[in-house]
């Protein structure tokens, strides 16, 4: 009796075995369409995009606005050439791509240029196709001094530190807004005379390819500089776009400790969470 009852339940713990297996293959199978297809998360690691995001910011990418393309999915693959139900993007749109010349390395700009159009920048003013981007000087951008914010004050850039009345320490920075053909408005940051990053030649975008800016203009290594590893990305292949940056879903300033979890909330910038573009 007690060698029949063993023979029963051997099968039966085979069985849930093989259903475990199956639900770990269709998780990560769904986990892998949805990233591909649907959603990305991407984080920040760098002050290029100052002062809509912040280092220590996630986001959720779209992927499916402008359709896909090898780089839609994990390690990038060599399914096929071109984009595959593709859409364009829009001026001001913010994107994640593949930075050139590698194409390896997740980048964040704002599309400035479409195929064919010229872009060019004279003393910190965005020209588009010949005519003067309207910007407008706002209300400077404070953001709180901490381990994923510090202040750099550079000589000659009017960046500062300063204490306010409650004794935090901000940075404040020089804001102002922007608005490009078609109406879309967003804010930027100038520093100072950049040099050549204020200052350029005319780029005429080649079809299939964007202008893309970060909006720290005097701290982004973006379409004004010829494509290098880990510098300029120069004119990015529309192939190369992964996504449309949607909504912040996390911020934190830095301050975190991984071994002390309440440190964790503490952190976090609640503020940010939520914020569309």
């Amino acid at each position: 009796m007690a060698l029949s009852s063993s023979r029963k339940r051997k099968p039966a713990r085979e069985a849930t075995l093989a259903e475990n297996i199956r639900f770990v293959i269709g998780l990560v199978v769904f986990a892998v369409l949805l990233r591909s297809l649907l959603f990305a998360p991407f984080s920040i690691p760098s002050e290029s995009m100052l002062p809509r995001l912040l280092i220590g910011d996630y986001l959720f990418v779209a992927k499916w606005p402008y359709g896909y393309s090898r780089y839609s999915f994990p390690f990038g693959p060599h399914l096929f050439d071109g984009r595959i139900f593709g859409g364009e993007p829009k001026r001001g749109d913010v994107v994640v791509f593949k930075a050139p010349p590698g194409n390896d390395v997740d980048y964040i700009k704002r599309v400035i240029g479409l195929p064919g159009d010229m872009v060019q920048m004279k003393a910190g003013q965005l020209f588009l196709n010949g005519e003067a981007v309207p910007k407008a000087r706002v209300a400077d951008f404070l953001v709180p001094v901490t381990p994923n914010s510090p202040c750099r004050e550079n000589p000659g850039e009017l960046q500062k530190q300063e204490v306010l009345k409650d004794g935090s320490s901000v940075c404040r920075y020089p804001r102002f807004r922007e608005t490009l053909p078609g109406g879309k408005s967003y804010d930027v940051l100038d520093t100072g005379d950049a040099g050549q990053a204020d200052n350029t030649p005319v780029y005429v975008v080649p079809a299939g390819h964007l202008f893309l800016m970060g909006d720290n203009r005097d701290h982004s290594a973006d379409s004004r500089f010829p494509a290098v590893e880990g510098g300029g990305i120069g004119f990015v292949p529309e192939e190369n776009l992964v996504g449309r940056a949607i909504v912040n879903f996390w911020s934190t300033d830095g301050s975190a400790n991984w071994f002390l979890p309440w440190t964790w909330f503490t952190a976090a910038r609640w503020s940010r969470i939520g914020e569309g573009f």
